[in-house]
């Protein structure tokens, strides 16, 4: 009893380690697009490190809830490869302890990294969304801010440069130059004595207050010219014009089924939200069944080592991911019940497994 209690610690720290530098490898890649516009922020914007710092976490979730389920399959290949490799689990076996029976410190690893990846899904998800937001509103602001440096000419937002003069010291900051094209068609000179700035994040605006200015702008034609003056106006700038665009919100699932009840059942993006939705609980099942078929992969390909381990456990989530398209191909094409396309990917992968470990068990 001591003996199999002392193996399956082994066992289970023989996935951490594996586990811990996939994960790591892992999310840095997903966030790889994401840091460098961070950086850009925190280098040539002036964005402080702590603000950085938020949207890192903000946006760990979603990269956790895909790269858990990976992490968990490349553990599993890693660490019963290694011990194949160096005939541990030969001795293990003919101590008289089935494959099943070694297999339960991963059913357990498994069961942690399923729940691990469920909540996330279910809860980590949609709250750092929705603080996600609130973070983006206040990097837009600073950003506003830093380009209200006098002197200088700045683009916080594409298609619209700022400029503030210089001032005696000690004297308020007074007088804007603001030149707006993100309309172009109608492009826009806007000159004002004053100005602050105030966020609305109710709508997900961040605004710059003129007070005292004029708007000049030019019509189609081009032999007119249209000036108008005004002692306070709004310019508004959108979360969604910025870098900082926040996510689409996901409809709820009455409105999905009322949307295909319109449609009879043949809206090609409802079908895909409603599969969206069975996804949530199968996508983090999917990270159960990962685990569980490293151990027979991993006794398979127990010479690849940790690199090999990793190139293979990419490789099985390619196959299974271009099956998930498949499935939402046939989905779509109305072949398949968005339920059946959801799980389909899972109920291959399990019968995969089923089949390897009996195989491995009669050797």
């Amino acid at each position: 009893m001591i003996l199999r209690t002392l193996l399956d610690r082994y066992i289970f720290t023989e996935l951490l380690s594996p586990f811990g530098l996939s994960l790591g490898a892992l999310c840095f890649v997903m966030l790889t697009r994401e840091l460098l516009r961070l950086v850009e922020l925190l280098v040539s914007k002036g964005v402080g490190f702590w603000a950085v710092l938020k949207v890192i976490a903000m946006l760990l979730p979603s990269g956790l809830v895909l790269t858990l389920p990976i992490a968990g399959l490349i553990a599993s290949i890693t660490a019963f490869g290694r011990l194949s490799f160096d005939k541990e689990l030969v001795a293990m076996r003919a101590a008289g302890l089935s494959l099943l029976r070694l297999s339960q410190p991963v059913l357990l690893f498994s069961v942690f990294v399923c729940t691990l990846t469920l909540v996330l899904s279910q809860w980590g998800q949609p709250w750092s969304s929705l603080n996600l937001k609130k973070v983006a509103l206040n990097l837009l602001k600073d950003q506003l801010v830093l380009a209200l440096e006098q002197g200088t000419f700045n683009e916080p937002i594409p298609r619209m440069m700022i400029y503030v003069p210089e001032s005696e010291p000690g004297q308020p900051h007074d007088g804007i130059f603001i030149s707006d094209e993100r309309l172009p068609n109608e492009p826009r000179i806007i000159v004002a004595q004053q100005y602050h700035v105030f966020m609305d994040p109710e709508h997900d605006h961040v605004a710059l207050r003129l007070i005292n200015g004029t708007i000049h702008s030019r019509p189609r034609e081009d032999d007119q010219y249209r000036e108008i003056a005004f002692a306070k106006y709004d310019i508004k700038i959108n979360l969604n014009l910025s870098s900082y665009a926040a996510t689409e919100e996901r409809p709820s699932y009455d409105q999905i089924m009322a949307r295909l009840a319109e449609t009879d059942g043949k809206d090609a993006g409802a079908l895909r939200r409603l599969m969206e939705y069975y996804k949530d609980l199968a996508f983090p099942t999917a990270s159960l069944v990962f685990c569980l078929l490293g151990v027979p992969v991993g006794i398979v390909s127990k010479r690849s080592g940790r690199v090999g381990g990793f190139a293979v456990g990419v490789g099985i989530i390619i196959a299974f991911y271009v099956l998930n398209v498949g499935c939402d191909f046939l989905v779509t094409a109305l072949v398949l019940h968005p339920f059946l396309g959801a799980w389909l990917p899972n109920i291959i992968f399990a019968a995969i497994t089923v089949v390897m470990f009996a195989r491995m068990s009669r050797q």
